[in-house]
Order: structure tokens, then sequence, then C-alpha cells
């Protein structure tokens, strides 16, 4: 793919999901999410799976911040029950919200039938430089939800590096 050729950054993944950061299953959205980034041109840091814990998905957030990553990519704790809790520990970490991404996340998940997408709590926004996304935690929310940014990480990763826009 011609994308993939062009680069548009580093990026880290944080998956949120309880069962996972104790041991209990794999980890098998890390590895869905790292291919997707780089099939749309990203450098992927790593991926790192911590509990639905306010202090400990911020912690990952602002050590992703600090590194210099250009996109922070988490995946899980989007929705309404009471251990979603990602959009809550983001919302702390973020200097500027982008709600249009997030609208766009939720309006072509809930199109696609990722249910979990069309209802998300899910955040966008800066951190310094850094774009933070929130993405609910099903397989299909994820596709379609890359599937969404890779249209739009090229223009907010060209304003945010100063390569594009006026």
């Amino acid at each position: 793919m011609e994308r993939s050729a062009q680069r548009l950054g580093r990026a880290l993944v944080v998956v949120v999901d309880d069962r996972t950061a104790q041991g209990e299953t794999d980890d098998s959205i890390g590895p869905l999410v790292t291919e997707l980034l780089e099939e749309a041109g990203f450098i992927v840091d790593g991926s790192v799976v911590v509990r639905a814990d306010i202090v400990e998905i911020r912690n990952a957030l602002n050590t992703a911040v600090i590194g210099g990553v250009d996109l922070v990519l988490t995946v899980g704790g989007t929705g309404v029950s009471p251990r979603d809790v990602t959009p809550d520990a983001t919302s702390g970490v973020l200097d500027r919200p982008v709600p249009g991404i997030a609208e766009a996340l939720r309006s072509s998940g809930l199109a696609a039938g990722a249910v979990d997408a069309g209802v998300s709590r899910g955040l966008v926004g800066l951190s310094g430089s850094t774009l933070v996304v929130n993405l609910a935690g099903s397989r299909p929310a994820v596709r379609d939800g890359m599937a969404t940014l890779s249209t739009l990480l090229p223009y907010v990763i060209g304003e945010l590096s100063g390569l594009d826009g006026d």
C-alpha cells in the first residue's frame, strides 16, 4: 500500500482490560490495533495493557505523551458500565478536545453495527502535541474506528507537525 510507505509518526497502544492485565486472558486486541496502525503508516512503539483504573490509565497516557509519541490510541473502557473509566482518565490529560473526531468514530461505528462504538463515551483530544484517541474495545469497533481514523490522521498529524495547514 502506498499509505504505509508514508510514515505518519510514532504511536502507542493502551489496552484497558482488567482480565488481560491480570493475566486471565491473552491480549488479542493489541496486536490487531498495532497491525492496523502500521498499515496506516505509524511506527508503533508498543502495546501496554492496564487495568480499568483511572490512575493506571492516566499514567500510561502521561508516559506516552512524555515519551513524545504522535498518537496514543486507547482501546476499551469507553462504555457506560461503572468499570468503564477510560474517558474519565483521558479527560485529565487532555489540553484541548477534538470532539469532531470522537463524534465521527461514534457515528461510523453505529452505522457499521458496532453498538459499543455508537454508545461510546470515548474522547479525542490533544495533550501537548500528542493526539489521544479512545476507541471502544470490540474488534468491530476497532476495525471501523481505524478505517475512520485512517482518513483523518494524516491531516491531524500533519497539522501538529507543521507540515500541513495554515
